[in-house]
């Protein structure tokens, strides 16, 4: 895959709790040099969208890195950033709930989200699951209730828990997910190859902070 096709597959991702204006400013110019979609908190999402302009997209996150804000608090979340200029919103589902088998309270959670970002034509709503909290079979649950939620893409990790993306883990998503429904790789991955072993596991988007290192590995052409 070349550098032009696998940049606009990148979020390029700029989350870490420390992150200022001047690190914001940097990764948008990172992603405007190499055609990618920034990732920001939802704080910095009017400073990320002035500074792209209408160039690439501006990505945000909502219950974010836990998953266990309450439904209205990740709704409104959503909805401020998507005011601001947020064109996705990567919501963290309610593991908790997932890991006590309350269906009910996860469905409904995504389901109320998606109504918010699918108000607005052309916005994105992509699950968090969190794949190395979960076992196979609540990996498969998570990824069948991200869909009845509404879910565009299902992500597998935050960034923030003891591992990220496995192209085990999105192998299993990839066949527990319809078609039209994609993946979302994030978390450790670091390099061309990595970046490429997810994409061939199934993966659609990646996640990443070293997308100019990833990027430097792949073809020009």
């Amino acid at each position: 895959m070349d550098r032009r096709a696998l940049a606009a597959l990148i979020d390029h991702t700029c989350l870490a709790p420390g992150a200022g204006a001047g690190d914001i400013d940097a990764a948008c110019d990172t992603a405007l040099a190499f055609g990618m979609r920034v990732c920001v908190a939802p704080v910095w999402v009017p400073r990320a969208r002035a500074r792209v302009r209408d160039a690439v997209g501006v990505v945000t996150v909502a219950g974010f890195p836990h998953g266990n804000t309450t439904t209205a608090a990740k709704c409104a979340e959503a909805r401020d950033a998507l005011l601001a200029g947020a064109s996705e919103v990567d919501m963290v589902m309610h593991i908790g709930a997932l890991k006590d088998g309350d269906e009910g309270a996860v469905g409904a959670d995504i389901q109320a989200v998606a109504v918010v970002v699918h108000r607005n034509s052309g916005c994105l709503l992509k699950v968090i699951i969190e794949t190395a909290l979960l076992s196979p079979e609540e990996i498969l649950l998570a990824c069948r209730l991200s869909v009845a939620g509404g879910a565009d893409l299902v992500k597998t990790s935050t960034g923030f828990a003891a591992a990220g993306a496995t192209v085990e883990n999105v192998r299993l998503m990839r066949r527990a997910l319809p078609d039209g429904v994609g993946i979302k790789a994030a978390g450790g991955i670091r390099d061309y190859a990595a970046a490429v072993a997810m994409i061939d596991a199934g993966a659609t988007r990646i996640g990443a902070s070293a997308s100019a290192e990833i990027l430097r590995g792949a073809p020009k052409t």
